[in-house]
């Protein structure tokens, strides 16, 4: 079986980056992968210094690293490690500047996409499951001839016991996965939100936000415009279907540190704050995949608030916070 390389994203989180790698490096298949990581540059002089502190536990994972000082046109090459440590080899790609998530982002996939033609994206506080590398590659195997399914997603809202696996329009951006003629031949990085909506009906952006309970295309209003909204629109536009496990194969642990997370933990949680599953995911291959709509009621009713849930002490400050808003609004 052909493995998909692994593109990591990192910036200013050395105590994530250091744990996501922990946790890819003690998948099944981390010896046979390759992995890249892309560092973003920091912004100011305090940003830098936890961007070089990143990048100094990613220099843990390289067991012989090698460096070329210049390379064409007065550039750093990258470093890499060759195969003693925990991976088939591992990249370090240090950009000069800050290039922002969404372009470290897409350029990255851009440039491992130079010499592969599928690739598994993560972040760096995506924790794995032992087996992600496995259900990855083997999604990717079993549906590489078959172009509506677009997206191969590690992570999933729901929680279905009995159900391995299902197919989706909404793709998850948390532990992810593709190939290369699906993103180069439908994805697009808008630059506003009329280029990303132009030819949409009305009836196209309530499927989108799921009735209205997926607020996903408030993320247009930003700019630069979020990469996975972009993706999302991509895949509804070319009626694409994501693969997606009934439980969850990653844990997001960039969650908790921020202040919804963790300074109200006594206020509200997260309801898609689970264990990865610890076990195979069983994959076969199915002939003509559809979406099943009882599992898209399902998830609407999940996606509600983002999956934030409020303890009765939370509920009742948040109504006198919404009581308040409205009056000053008069």
């Amino acid at each position: 079986m052909k493995l998909a390389p692994v593109a990591l994203f990192v910036y200013n989180r050395a105590d994530n980056t250091r744990r996501t790698l922990e946790a890819l490096a003690a998948n099944t298949l981390a010896r046979e992968t390759e992995v890249f990581v892309f560092s973003d540059g920091g912004r100011d002089e305090q940003s830098w210094a936890l961007v070089r502190e990143v990048r100094k536990v990613v220099r843990e994972f390289l067991p012989s690293p090698k460096m070329e000082r210049e390379g064409q046109e007065g550039k750093p090459l990258p470093i890499k490690g060759e195969p003693e440590g925990g991976f088939r080899s591992l990249t370090l790609v240090e950009r000069p500047e800050n290039y922002y998530l969404e372009r470290n982002i897409t350029e990255g996939i851009a440039e491992v996409f130079h010499e592969h033609d599928r690739i598994i994206v993560l972040e760096d506080d995506i924790l794995t499951s032992p087996y992600y590398l496995q259900y990855m590659n083997e999604a990717f195997e079993l549906y590489r001839d078959e172009p509506r399914v677009m997206h191969v997603a590690g992570f999933t809202n729901l929680n279905l016991a009995e159900t391995p696996f299902y197919f989706t329009p909404h793709m998850s951006g948390w532990g992810w996965g593709t190939w290369r003629d699906r993103w180069d031949g439908h994805f697009l990085h808008y630059k506003t939100r009329e280029d990303a909506l132009q030819g949409l009906t009305p009836e196209d952006l309530d499927a989108l936000q799921y009735g209205g309970v997926f607020r996903c295309l408030q993320s247009l209003d930003k700019r630069p415009i979020p990469w996975d909204i972009c993706w999302e629109i991509a895949i509804y536009r070319a009626h694409g279907l994501c693969l997606t496990p009934g439980q969850t194969m990653v844990r997001n642990i960039g969650l908790r540190q921020g202040t919804h997370f963790r300074s109200w933990s006594l206020l509200q949680w997260y309801e898609f704050d689970r264990e990865p599953q610890q076990t195979p995911l069983p994959l076969v291959r199915v002939e003509h995949p559809t979406k099943d709509p009882a599992i898209e009621i399902q998830f609407a009713q999940t996606i509600r608030n983002w999956g934030i849930r409020y303890t009765l002490t939370g509920q009742i400050i948040r109504y006198i916070y919404k009581k308040f808003q409205k009056l000053c609004a008069y």
